[in-house]
């Protein structure tokens, strides 16, 4: 099955055009671009039809989003059609207020199991943000059984704060636990897919490497760790990082996942803050990891983030 995150960037730029009308304004036949004539940000209206037309074309089942805000995950939704189905909450009210941090899955691939979402805070029970943190955070997680064979699986899905390197150790040391937790309990494999804000290496990694062992994670909230537990005796559990565990020659050469609205020869804020692991219990493989541009040939950029793919065998 083939996995995407990808980081939406907000609907920065609200305005009342319905998907039907943005559809609409499609000339038909469809012309030769004028290439590279727009440059920047461009308004959602623009951008989702360009985000469900690559997505649905890669062939995806499963789809973690981040930044996206109700209009955006409804319109996703609408463009989809009706054999999809998604799951998640506003990270500010716990409802329809904020980003949230949703998970799309095809309808006729699996049937749902269960879902939850919890903060990373202090109180992951009730909408919060983590002290200092730039905004409220959120992680959206969901149980899904494949119909063709009734394998299930736990699929995590989150944004870690940009700001706060405190608040990203801490969402990090949750997200494990959570994911160690479904993996004992469940006995299922498990993914976790986001923005991480954290790359492999540098100051800002802390949530990269307490995710896939090179560091230990931080205290948890109490309540969080009770619900959560697992036997004292279970084994050890970390993240890993699909891209280095596909075969190399099924793994794209685009690296970067955060590319901003740039041009595409200006890198200078390009970076690797977007992932899908693997949950170390295994009952996984990995046959295939890109990262697709979301530039086309007319200038416009469908995010300042790149999709994330990865073909998995369950």
């Amino acid at each position: 099955m083939r996995i995407v995150t990808y980081n939406l960037r907000y609907d920065a730029q609200p305005d009342n055009i319905t998907v039907q009308e943005s559809l609409n304004t499609l000339p038909d036949p469809l012309p030769a671009p004028e290439y590279h004539r727009k440059s920047g940000e461009q308004p959602w209206s623009l951008r989702r039809l360009r985000v469900a037309e690559q997505l649905l074309s890669e062939g995806v089942v499963i789809a973690g989003f981040q930044e996206a805000l109700v209009r955006q995950v409804h319109d996703l939704a609408e463009l989809f059609g009706g054999d999809w189905d998604w799951v998640g909450v506003g990270r500010d009210d716990g409802a329809q207020a904020g980003e949230y941090s949703p998970i799309f899955y095809k309808k006729s691939e699996f049937a749902l199991r269960s879902y939850d979402s919890f903060w990373t805070s202090h109180t992951p029970f009730t909408p919060s943000r983590f002290p200092g943190a730039g905004s409220v955070r959120i992680c959206t997680t969901v149980t899904l059984q494949r119909r063709q064979t009734g394998d299930e699986f736990v699929v995590l899905n989150t944004h870690m704060d940009e700001r706060s390197e405190a608040q990203r150790r801490h969402a990090a040391s949750m997200i494990l636990a959570r994911a160690r937790y479904e993996a004992v309990t469940t006995a299922c494999p498990v993914f976790v897919l986001g923005d991480f804000n954290s790359p492999p290496t540098g100051s800002d990694s802390g949530a990269y490497e307490i995710s896939t062992g090179a560091r230990p994670p931080v205290a948890l909230p109490a309540d969080f760790a009770a619900k959560f537990a697992v036997p004292a005796d279970a084994p050890p559990f970390v993240l890993h990082d699909l891209r280095a565990h596909t075969p190399r020659r099924a793994v794209s050469a685009n690296h970067a996942t955060f590319t901003g609205f740039t041009a595409p020869n200006d890198t200078r804020s390009w970076s690797r803050i977007d992932f899908v692991f693997g949950g170390g219990n295994g009952g996984w493989e990995s046959t295939g990891y890109k990262v697709e541009s979301a530039l086309r040939d007319d200038g416009v950029l469908a995010s300042d983030h790149r999709p994330v793919f990865a073909d998995v065998r369950i």
